[in-house]
């Protein structure tokens, strides 16, 4: 069984916020589904592929709180669990897969591994730029521009997904980084 996390905060006024591109990342993979709810989550599980697709309800501080609960009611091995977070140190489009690194001082990888105890997962970091005029807090929470959002490859992160799906996290991060 494999965990896909897209980490983000619920509402519509953060719907295409740079924080909630975990959020998007997922909708798009998955299209048009309809998700259901459980531990403090939307969530879709695949059941040809044995995988289970969740958007944390609990805002993105909080986020380990419902991680934990599916991994322990479904039994997920820490290394089968993809997070889909935001990073501010790559710039808009670039990304960068990881297993078993600290949170960074992003706050919902930091409630992920507090919760679970473990930083033994793998990561999907999507680039949303930094802009040191705006205060942090405010940037992330700020909406993507049309401009930025062409910059997204979406379809890169629906192949690693498929890849994560088939295969493990290694094999996505010698397929992936460096490209």
């Amino acid at each position: 069984m494999k965990l896909i996390v897209g980490l983000g905060n619920p509402g519509q006024e953060f719907n295409n916020t740079r924080h909630n591109i975990g959020f998007k990342v997922i909708d798009n993979y998955l299209g048009d589904v309809s998700f259901k709810k459980k531990f403090e989550a939307e969530f879709y599980k695949d059941s040809n592929n044995d995988v289970i697709f969740i958007k944390p309800l609990t805002y993105m501080n909080n986020s380990g709180l419902s991680v934990k609960q599916f991994i322990k009611y479904f039994d997920i091995q820490f290394e089968d669990v993809l997070v889909i977070q935001d990073d501010l140190d790559l710039s808009i489009g670039a990304y960068r897969f990881k297993f078993n690194s600290s949170s960074g001082g992003h706050n919902g990888i930091k409630s992920i591994i507090n919760e679970i105890g473990s930083q033994e997962f793998g990561r999907l970091k999507v680039g949303i730029s930094n802009n040191s005029y705006i205060d942090t807090k405010d940037f992330v929470l700020s909406k993507f521009t049309k401009e930025e959002i062409k910059k997204i490859d979406f379809n890169i992160f629906n192949d690693a997904i498929n890849d994560f799906i088939k295969y493990d996290i290694n094999y996505v991060m010698n397929k992936y980084n460096g490209k």
